[in-house]
């Protein structure tokens, strides 16, 4: 191992005192910016510090999936929009895959006008800013019928300028014993298909899964929540006086923010999963043709596991954006956490503590994603051996 030579004209060195130096312009500049803050602040007489997070809010909050008064902290009213953020990041990711993924295949259809209208979807859809397809969607949402005239399209759910109207189980703790029973029952039915799966490579013999899904996923439960007595009631909304009562109820800026977010990232999902499926060998589809393998089955069993290792880093970072983009939903007045946080730093008048908080929320969800499919990315990738 060569030691590290002490010259000026040592590669290594001169590497090493370049950071050293980089290291510590940055690490000054932060220091200087940081005390002319303090100090201007002292001047203002401007609080400083996380003191005020518990404090009364005072603040509003209407659509909120836990429990909220205006009387409850800072803090707590903070934790409400990180909810109310992640209400949209995670339900708008799983729907802006899925459909995504079926525009995508769509564009490679066989069926010319089918595939001519998923390119409409695809142009259309990227080439609008989506602050105005958010204002578009929020425009439409309030010039829709009354509560009184709202649309019934089937039985339960009904769309007006309130929101739409779904019903839904109310689940409670002994509802979520019997769910975490059949969560547990899926952990050991994926443990138990891999177990198959090693036998099936030793000995080359197909075993049955679905006997086994059966019996976790769907008996055990249902014999537990038999013989708890669970009950599984259906909410569903009612029309009394001017609004409806019962029911789940997604407010029209919540809805209105969760199509505009869903549509305009699936269409570029849609080009992602286009250009995976494009960049597999055409020979992959020959062999299966001259196998005899339905189109449906290439696709799901050959086609897209491979495409995957190619679809997986771009679509990681349409995830992202559509986790950062849904801070525009302050245009429409849905409270997430950059709502909050605006109420807050004019009530407040700290601002640095405040957009460091959402700064720091925005950047955890961000890595927490960036972990979850970044650990897939490395599961299906290729390995030599």
């Amino acid at each position: 191992m060569s030691r590290l030579q002490l010259s000026l004209g040592n590669v290594q060195l001169k590497g090493l005192l370049w950071q050293v130096l980089v290291v510590g312009v940055a690490l000054a500049i932060v220091g200087w910016l940081w005390s002319n803050a303090v100090h201007n602040l002292s001047v203002r007489r401007i609080a400083t510090g996380f003191a005020f997070l518990g404090r009364e809010a005072g603040m509003p909050i209407v659509d909120a999936w836990l429990p909220y008064t205006p009387r409850d902290s800072y803090l707590y009213a903070f934790i409400i929009g990180v909810t109310n953020t992640l209400r949209v990041a995670v339900i708008g990711i799983v729907l802006a895959t899925v459909l995504g993924t079926m525009i995508g295949i769509a564009r490679l259809s066989a069926n010319w006008l089918l595939s001519r209208l998923a390119a409409v979807y695809v142009e259309t859809l990227r080439d609008i800013p989506l602050l105005l397809q958010l204002l578009f969607w929020y425009v439409l949402m309030q010039s829709l019928p009354p509560a009184r005239g709202a649309f019934h399209p089937i039985d339960g759910v009904f769309l007006s300028n309130r929101g739409l109207m779904l019903p839904f189980i109310p689940i409670g703790p002994s509802q979520w014993l019997v769910l975490g029973v059949a969560a547990v029952g899926l952990v050991i039915l994926y443990l138990l298909r891999r177990w198959q799966i090693a036998r099936q490579m030793r000995d080359g013999r197909e075993r049955r899964t679905w006997p086994y899904a059966v019996l976790l996923v769907v008996v055990l439960p249902a014999v537990l929540s038999w013989g708890l007595g669970v009950p599984w009631t259906i909410s569903r909304p009612e029309l009394r006086g001017f609004n409806f009562v019962g029911g789940l109820a997604l407010a029209p800026e919540y809805f209105a923010l969760l199509i505009a977010l869903v549509t305009y990232t699936s269409a570029f999902i849609a080009e992602i999963v286009r250009s995976g499926i494009q960049a597999i060998s055409r020979g992959q589809w020959d062999a299966a043709n001259a196998l005899g393998l339905r189109r449906g089955f290439v696709l799901k069993h050959i086609v897209l596991p491979q495409a995957l290792r190619v679809i997986i880093p771009p679509l990681t970072s349409q995830f992202l954006n559509l986790t950062k983009n849904s801070s525009l939903a302050v245009a429409i007045g849905y409270q997430d956490i950059v709502s909050v946080a605006n109420t807050t730093l004019n009530q407040t008048g700290q601002a640095i503590e405040v957009i460091a908080l959402v700064m720091l929320v925005f950047l955890t969800i961000s890595l927490g994603i960036s972990l979850l499919m970044n650990w897939y990315n490395a599961r299906i990738a290729l390995t030599e051996r």
